[in-house]
């Protein structure tokens, strides 16, 4: 029995028709997801074709966002469904803690994966840990992303400043190489095609954070996690300890209940399908771990069907 099938033993059930509970109207739903090369775009994509395939009269697209952030103000405003977003960034969102103006209402639809924390370096520059940046060029991440909040906590609970940058991955990505920047920060999954590529032609290394866990904690809360990188998943990176944080998929109240269900329907019974090509076994959708959302409260919708999957 491989991973991925073992997983879906988790609820004890088959779905051999994961449409047959969605009686609505055809309508366009739309997932906003990430920035291309990253695992949240690239995650949206199979599960919009995914929901496609099990429910046609939902057309979903996923729509390349800047993430998290603008992704809870997408939901919020109304052009689009369904978010992908990092807990902490759904935790500030609903308090109306900064970068919110003011608590924005959400539900949840699942916790679809675990979200890993990745500063990367140049490896020829021999730094070893956060210290050996301070005072560097850094890039925290894109405006409007969780990596952004992220790397910010990250520094600052760690006391080394640096001189922040906010480029997108393929920025960063460039910058990095021609040696513009001397590290960026990147939310996402294990291994990021991107970075992989990038790393065949500019070997690249990973900092160590576990470090600063103990004090994102005290400070934040329990939504971080340490998590670890295995042994090449990049070339010639070793293993190493980094912050994990979960990936909610979110939408507004307004979220008919009949969506919400279908979507439900397509986690729980196509998790084998929703694993991007290029994860090799740090990223999965586990469908045991799919009701812990917290600390977003699920959609109504979405939890009497997780009742009824459950018997």
């Amino acid at each position: 029995m491989n991973r991925r099938t073992a997983l879906l033993g988790g609820l004890g059930l088959v779905l051999s028709a994961c449409d047959g509970g969605y009686r609505g109207p055809a309508r366009t739903v739309t997932i906003a997801a990430g920035e291309p090369g990253g695992f949240y775009l690239a995650f949206a994509d199979v599960l919009a074709t995914e929901l496609n395939r099990a429910v046609p009269a939902l057309r979903c697209v996923a729509l390349p966002t800047e993430a998290s952030v603008e992704n809870v103000r997408r939901v919020q405003e109304g052009t689009a469904d369904l978010g992908l977003v990092l807990a902490d960034v759904a935790q500030s969102a609903l308090a109306g803690d900064p970068p919110f103006s003011k608590p924005v209402p959400l539900y949840a639809v699942g916790r679809v994966y675990e979200n890993y924390l990745q500063l990367v370096v140049r490896a020829a520059d021999r730094r070893h840990d956060l210290t050996a940046l301070a005072g560097r060029p850094v890039s925290l991440g894109a405006h409007g992303s969780g990596a952004a909040q992220l790397a910010e906590r990250v520094f600052a609970t760690a006391g080394v400043p640096v001189q922040a940058q906010h480029l997108r991955l393929a920025d960063a990505l460039t910058a990095l190489r021609d040696r513009r920047i001397d590290a960026f920060a990147w939310s996402g999954g294990v291994p990021t095609p991107a970075l992989a590529d990038l790393n065949r032609t500019t070997p690249l290394a990973l900092l160590p954070l576990t470090s600063v866990l103990p004090g994102l904690r005290k400070a934040y809360g329990p939504l971080y996690e340490p998590v670890q990188v295995p042994a090449g998943a990049y070339r010639s990176v070793g293993a190493l300890g980094t912050v994990g944080v979960a990936n909610l998929l979110v939408c507004s109240p307004k979220l008919p209940d009949e969506v919400a269900a279908a979507v439900v329907r397509v986690l729980a019974g196509r998790a084998a399908e929703l694993v991007p090509a290029q994860a090799v076994g740090t990223q999965f959708l586990d469908v045991r771990t799919l009701i812990g959302t917290r600390p977003v409260a699920l959609h109504p919708g979405a939890a009497g069907t997780y009742r009824t999957l459950h018997g």
